[in-house]
């Protein structure tokens, strides 16, 4: 039977919330023993969600509509959207919760409270997508706290003290930052009357031009509560300190669920609630560019001086999710498509960059740059996966970065701001500078390795449930670089939202 993707189904954006929200809360309730049926929940519902994504996409892509309502509160839904901007967060968030899913069946196969991850792995991702098709701030808020509670767990999953203690910085920020949120949320409705999402945002310019001062404040609130998620300098200092956590949350976080839930929460600030033309003329816009621009250049000095592999890639991942701020906070349609087209493309590359730090250290007991030296002998998937996601992250073609950050630099220029091309350079350099010596030193200096091959290994590179989710990510950071022109590619879908005005 052939399905009409044009369908108007309005039970599918709940579809694609419930297929990891049920086996998350089944799988809480099953014993510690029951591995194979603990597994069979987490990937049944990771390749459902991917199924009922594809279908929407391609109904999107169409001109379909897929919305789901149910009212909570007077005046107050929970509503789900599923348009081609929610469709960009929720394909990566979809796609890279199955690789990560049989990523971590491997590398936690000896770990003991493998029930309560995974539980709250699915719901962690169950609150990610929920966020991304929010069709209003009242739904984005209540998932956006509900992804708070659900990555804490993981982050303090070791139970060591210094997992706990991250656990307690990271609390600080998110629920702080949550208060703040809520505060703005409701000064936003409060002034407005409304708290929808609509393309090209939904405050009259006129009553902004009226009372700067009000709309400038709200505006600022909202900022603050998404920009600790999209760890923004200064508040960005619980993103290095979450690093303790096992590399599949590490990996999760960076690439899919809190960093992204954060980013994606400015582009909807912006572009969905004030609109890309009232916060230019408020000057708002310019604060989240300088902000993001100074964070692009702060994080990757501080990188510099890591020797941690897990702490250069959290810097890392300070300095790229920047580039998705300033690229949609630009005044300018390029600037846009490389801001939406790098919160995929990062993604791809530092979650391939992470299931890398997680392979040595779980394999050769190697977490540091400076005992590295040679492993590229013992582990040359793992390393090549390295060098294709950290030459990305440097921008060198045809890699998916270099795609982003082409687009960035067309969008300054076309902004009258051609200092984001000195940014961009100046990031690429200092990726250099921090990536490249690692590659180095896997490669060419075996005068520090202090690593052993693990005998139960015989040979084998690794567990294969830990190198295939790696290999995959690798190629789809080269593919969607190589493919960039194709409809289907992340840029071409960046392309369509921004073409449609549906941004």
């Amino acid at each position: 039977m052939i399905i009409d993707p044009l369908i108007e189904w309005e039970a599918l954006p709940l579809a694609v919330v419930l297929s990891s929200f049920v086996p998350g809360i089944a799988i809480m309730f099953l014993r510690e023993d029951q591995q194979l049926l603990r597994n069979t929940l987490n990937l049944v519902g990771a390749v459902a969600k991917v199924l009922f994504v594809a279908f929407m996409l391609q109904g999107v892509a169409l001109g379909g509509t897929y919305a789901w309502s149910l009212e909570v509160l007077p005046g107050l839904a929970l509503t789900l959207e599923a348009d081609a901007l929610a469709l960009l967060f929720v394909t990566l968030s979809a796609v890279l919760w199955l690789v990560t899913t049989l990523y971590a069946i491997g590398y936690l196969k000896d770990s003991p409270n493998r029930t309560r991850f995974f539980g709250f792995f699915s719901l962690c991702v169950t609150a990610a997508t929920g966020l991304a098709m929010a069709g209003d701030l009242f739904t984005f808020v209540l998932f956006y706290e509900a992804l708070t509670w659900t990555t804490y767990p993981l982050v303090v999953h070791n139970g060591t003290p210094e997992a706990v203690k991250a656990g307690r910085t990271y609390l600080v920020y998110t629920l702080g930052a949550g208060t703040i949120l809520v505060v703005g949320a409701v000064l936003f409705q409060v002034t407005t009357g409304t708290v929808d999402f609509v393309p090209g945002g939904i405050v009259d310019p006129t009553a902004a031009a009226a009372q700067p001062v009000l709309y400038t404040t709200i505006f600022l609130f909202l900022l603050v509560g998404m920009g600790v998620k999209s760890a923004i300098f200064p508040i960005h200092g619980w993103l290095p300190t979450a690093m303790v956590a096992p590399a599949p949350v590490s990996a999760l976080l960076h690439a899919v669920a809190v960093v992204k839930a954060g980013a994606f929460g400015v582009i909807r600030l912006i572009h969905s609630l004030f609109g890309i033309g009232v916060s230019w003329d408020l000057g708002v816009t310019t604060v989240v560019v300088v902000a993001a621009a100074f964070t692009i250049i702060y994080a990757s000095v501080r990188a510099l001086a890591q020797d941690d592999l897990k702490r250069i890639l959290a810097f890392s991942t300070v300095s790229q999710l920047s580039y998705i701020s300033l690229g949609v906070a630009l005044l300018d349609p390029m600037a846009h498509v490389g801001g939406l087209v790098h919160l995929v493309h990062q993604g791809l590359m530092k979650i391939t960059l992470f299931f890398c730090a997680g392979l040595l250290a779980q394999t050769l007991g190697v977490k540091t740059v400076s005992s590295m030296g040679g492993v590229a002998r013992r582990m040359p998937l793992t390393m090549a996966a390295f060098t294709l996601g950290a030459l990305g992250m440097i921008g060198l073609p045809p890699v998916a970065g270099f795609i982003s950050k082409w687009y960035l630099g067309l969008g300054g220029l076309g902004a009258d701001a051609p200092w984001i091309l000195g940014v961009l350079l100046a990031s690429s350099l200092l990726n250099a500078a921090y990536f490249l010596p690692v590659i180095r030193t896997a490669y060419f200096d075996e005068r520090n390795a202090d690593w052993r091959l693990p005998e139960s290994l015989k040979g084998l590179e690794a567990d294969w449930r830990l190198i295939v989710p790696t290999v995959i990510t690798a190629a789809l950071s080269l593919g969607v670089g190589l493919l960039a022109a194709s409809d289907w590619s992340p840029l071409g879908w960046a392309l369509l939202i921004v073409e449609r005005g549906d941004l």
